[in-house]
Formats: structure tokens, sequence, C-alpha cells
């Protein structure tokens, strides 16, 4: 399995040797530590025969195979800790998760084998085991590590091998079963292992077959998070071609809704089971183990195409939200981009919405985390005393049930925040500070959470560091770039620092993304102000008003419009809108509004600013 190295193959690998032999020499000599994790280890089986057969090629399928497979670990929550030519190290801090992107590397090689001849085939052997380790040098030792390398070689090709501790942990809750593969004895293993077997076909009888559409696989367990299926379009055209315009609609979508780390998304392969079949949505949420599943058609007339989508709750069998598109077809590509775009920044939403208010209704001694944090953040966009109050304490508990869930110290972040700016904190200083701890904690539990960076990068608004604010929000666009929040974050940086007209633009991207958002009125009402900064009172009035006629309108609605009319000389109106805003808040001042509006361009405070002094707020 193991081949000569060529020249610069050497060259490169004594250039590892000695930086990993640098870095050991400056590593502490404590620095080593037991933990518990789950440990995924994969190889190529016959590696050095494909290698005879055909080394460029086998390289180059080879390559690619690790690649995809580095990525699946990656967009898991696993992190790969090392390569050994045709192999693959990597750890998970979950069972599940590891057992997933596991199931989702073999269907996807798989999936790859079907056009290539048998014996030039790549094919992965993957092994799993959940057990303590030891911990030096960003690597992993011990008996866990060894007895994860001994399953891999037990498994069978494009197969997957576990010990009986991961199938414990893992039964019911991914999307394949595993056949009893009985106690086996390895070598250097001081006691026999129980095994578990799955390989492509197998089905709960070990019968081949398929474990997805027709089986007869028990029905799995919900996740904890949100759960979604998007199934194969239909094509409504007679043109057959239009087959593949829409598959790559529901692909497309299916890789979109995967960046949202909020969401569990089922894999490509398993939802394109239930192709061309007649489709009972409740048994679909069964056999694939989720809540809600998108569905739709595409039909093409001359160079038109309309595409419709739906969401649907397959536990409750509800109609969540439907939709239609009618585009013209000039650009084939261009319109899936569009079409995808459109239906995922709307479907995320509405999930996020429909979780929070499942964990409403369920009783608050039996939340757990997730349950605290999507009832935290019902009560959060309320914008009300009572309930930003009831939300901190949620989202309190959600971290203190979970200190390793990112989205909940994000989620403590933007609660304090808000309790500063709607000026409800007893202590804005005491307050600002606890929500930077927070924002910072969850980016350093998952730097890949975008929700997690617009926290901070709002917290480092407040701070006046407004350069990292829009910094931190780029990233979390970076990751996903249909996030709302993330565009509205990014603008309220820009027009306190000098930049309202990107600022502008950068709203109305984030409307865009999120028309029916819960804090549309907080969107809308920012945007106010950036164009009364910029000389356009009569838009900015209209915006003001726009935002107040938002559920949840709270008091920066309000504000805006006030600033608006003294600068356009309506001195009793401005007055009127004050007061209206002062029934929200009694002490507004401007010294409260310099606080936690920390506006550094000189010349747009003055503009904002003096128009609520002129309107006669006092200092």
């Amino acid at each position: 399995m193991r081949l000569p190295l060529g020249p610069c193959q050497a060259i490169v690998c004594q250039w590892i040797v000695l930086h990993k032999v640098d870095k050991l020499r400056r590593m502490p000599k404590d620095s080593a530590s037991h933990k518990l994790t789950a440990i995924l280890y994969a190889d190529v089986a016959g590696y050095s025969r494909l290698t005879g057969d055909d080394e460029l090629g086998t390289h180059r399928r080879v390559m690619s195979a690790l690649d995809f497979a580095t990525d699946v670990i990656k967009n898991g929550g696993g992190t790969v800790l090392r390569y050994a030519g045709d192999a693959i190290l990597a750890e998970f801090s979950s069972v599940v998760a590891v057992a997933n992107a596991a199931v989702a590397i073999q269907n996807e090689l798989q999936s790859r084998n079907q056009d290539i001849p048998e014996q030039q085939q790549v094919c992965v052997r993957i092994g799993i085991n959940v057990g303590e380790v030891l911990e030096d040098r960003d690597e992993i030792f011990g008996e866990g590590v060894n007895l994860a390398a001994r399953l891999e070689a037990a498994a069978h090709p494009g197969g997957i091998c576990v010990s009986a501790a991961v199938h414990e942990q893992i039964v019911g809750k991914v999307a394949i079963e595993f056949e009893d593969g009985g106690v086996e004895e390895f070598k250097n293993i001081a006691k026999p292992v129980h095994i578990f077997h799955w390989r492509p076909g197998l089905t709960t009888s070990g019968d081949q077959g398929t474990t997805m559409a027709g089986s007869s696989a028990p029905n799995l367990v919900l996740p904890d998070k949100p759960s979604i299926a998007v199934l194969p379009f239909d094509n409504m055209s007679t043109d057959p071609e239009q087959v593949y315009f829409a598959d790559g609609i529901s692909e497309d979508i299916i890789t979109e809704l995967s960046k949202f780390r909020s969401l569990f998304v089922i894999a490509r392969n398993s939802s394109f089971a239930f192709k061309g079949q007649a489709i009972d949505i409740k048994e679909v949420g069964k056999k694939l183990g989720v809540r809600y599943v998108v569905e739709g058609s595409v039909r093409r007339s001359g160079n038109r195409v309309r595409i419709t989508a739906q969401l649907i709750d397959s536990v409750d069998e509800k109609h969540l939200w439907a939709e239609r598109y009618d585009r013209e077809l000039e650009d084939i590509f261009a319109v899936q981009d569009e079409v995808t775009h459109a239906i995922v920044s709307t479907i995320e939403p509405h999930l996020a919405s429909t979780e929070r208010q499942r964990a409403r209704r369920k009783p608050t001694e039996n939340l757990g985390a997730w349950e605290c944090y999507q009832r935290g953040l019902w009560h959060l966009y309320q914008y009300q005393r009572d309930d930003l109050a009831q939300g901190l304490a949620l989202l309190e508990r959600a971290v203190a049930l979970d200190p390793t869930f990112s989205s909940a110290h994000a989620g403590l972040a933007l609660s304090l925040y808000y309790h500063v700016i709607l000026g409800f904190a007893p202590d804005r200083d005491a307050e600002m500070a606890r929500a930077l701890e927070a924002g910072k904690t969850a980016v350093k539990l998952d730097e890949n959470d975008p929700f997690a960076h617009v926290a901070l990068g709002r917290i480092y608004t407040l701070h006046r560091e407004h350069d990292t604010a829009i910094a931190q929000c780029d990233v979390a666009i970076s990751l996903t770039p249909s996030f709302a929040h993330a565009y509205f974050g990014r603008a309220h940086s820009l027009w306190m620092s000098g930049r309202a007209d990107e600022a502008i633009a950068s709203h109305d991207e984030a409307m865009r993304l999120s028309p029916r958002d819960p804090i549309l009125w907080a969107f809308m009402a920012s945007k106010a102000i950036a164009l009364i900064m910029l000389g356009r009172y009569e838009e900015g009035l209209d915006w003001a008003l726009k935002a107040q006629r938002q559920p949840s309108a709270a008091l920066w609605a309000f504000l805006p419009e006030a600033s608006a009319l003294a600068l356009l000389d309506r001195i009793d109106q401005a007055r009127a809108a004050l007061e209206r805003a002062r029934r929200l808040q009694q002490d507004v001042s401007v010294g409260f509004v310099d606080k936690v509006l920390p506006i550094t361009d000189t010349d747009y405070r003055e503009i904002f600013v003096g128009g609520l002094i002129k309107a006669g707020m006092p200092e």
C-alpha cells in the first residue's frame, strides 16, 4: 500500500519531519492530557494493486476522494488530525456526527464508482471507535486510536465497521442499519471487541437492496435540531432534458441548506432514492428521520420556466410555505442560482420560526439546551423588557446545560446587547463586557458558526470597534452568503463609521434575503438613520414609519422619525414623535443615544443627534 517516494516527495517529507521535530521541541513537556472522543480511520482498499495498474489515474481518483472526505469531516464538525498517504485519521465530539460523516463519504464514493470499471474503482474502508485517548501536540494516541485502525481493516471495501460502543449510541439515529459482526480479537488490543458492519446494499434483514425508499427499516429518531430533506424536483415538461435542470435545482438547495450549521440536512443520495416514486410525505419523513421535507416541480414552456417549491412538516403533515417562480430562461444556470438562492433564503427563516414556536409549547421543565436556545430567541425577538429578561434566563440555561453550544453563547451575547441598546440594562458597562466575553466564547467554540461571528460583530459595534465588527459580519457572510442578519450587522457599523451609502445597500440585501424577518423593523429603522445621515430626510421618515408598522417595533423605530421631522422643520410633529418614543423609555436622552449608538463619524452624529436635540431631546 506504500510506494517509494520520489525526490520532490522526499524533500517535502523531510521538511514536514523537521517542522514537527522543531514543534515538539517548543511544546511544553506536560502538554499531554486524556479525553473521550469519537475516532474515524479511513483507508483505500487495494491501493497497491490500483497504483500498479494505473499510477496517475489512481492518484487523481484517490486525491479527489480524500479531498471530498476531508470536506465532509470538516463540515460535519470533525477535525482531520493526520494523513498517511491514502489514509485519514479524524476525531469528532459527537458519535452521531462521525457516523453521518462516514455514511456521506461512502454514499458519495459509491455514486462516483457507478460509471467506473470495477478494477479501477476507489473503495474506502472506514472504522469508527469511541474511547479515551491521549491528546498531545495536536494529535491523539492510545488504544482507542489503535482500535479504530483495526476496525478499518476489518471493514468491507466501501463499508463501515464500528465497535459496540459506537453502535449503541447511533442505532436508530443514522440513515443506515448495521449487521452484527460478532466478537473479534485484534492484534495489540487487550480484550475481544464486539463489532458491527455496514456495507453498500445492506438492509435491516441483511438482504441486498436499499435502506431508503421501500425499505422495511425502522423509523429513525428525529435529531435535536431542525431536520430537512430536499426531494428531487419533478420534471413537468415534455422535454426529458429538463430532468437535469430539475435535479440541479434540488442538489443546489441541498448544498446551500447544508451551510446552515443549525440544520440537519439529509444527503443527496438518500433523498434522491425517492426519485420517480409516488411520495407519501409522512413516510418519507419517517424513513429519512426528518421533520421537514421540501418538494417541487419544474415546467418549461418555450423560453420560460416555472418552478414551484413547498416546505412541509412531515410529522404534522402541514404545508408551512409554498412559492412559484416564473423566469425567462436566457441563462439556465443564472436562473438555477437565482431560484435556489430565493428558496433557501426563505426556507431557513421559516424553519427557525417554526422551531421557536414548538419550543414555546413545550413545558419549561422538559427543555433541553436546543429548546432553551430556540425559546430564548423567541423571547429576545419580542423586544419587550419582560420578554428580554425571560430570553436572557433561557439562554443562560442553554449555556449551563451545554457549555460547548456555540450558538447558545452567541444568543446570550445578543440578548445582553439588546438589553443595552433598548435601555433595559441596569449596568450598561458590565453588560457590554459580559456580552463581549460571550461573543468571543461563541467564536472560540465554533469558528465556522456564522451566528457566533454576527453576535460578536454586534458587540464590537457597541465598543466602537466598527472595522472589527464589519470584519466579523463579513466572515459570517463568507460562511453563509444568505445570512440576512450578517448584512444587517455590517450595515449598522457602516453608517456609524461614515459609510452610509454602503450601509443602505447592505440593508437592502438583508431585507431581500429575509423579507419576513422577526426583526425586520430593525432593518428598516437602521436604514432610516443611514438615509437621514445622507440628508435624505423624507426617505428616512418614510422608512421610520414603515418600521413602526412592523410587529414588535421598539424604541429605535421612533427616534429616526423625530430626527427626520425636526430636520424638515416640522417641529411640532417632531416633538410628538419624540413623546411617543419616551413612552417606551422615559429617560431617553442624548447621553443614552451616544452610549448605545457609538457614531464615530462626527458629521453623521451631528446630523442625526442634532435632529433629536432640535426635536427636544434632553442632554
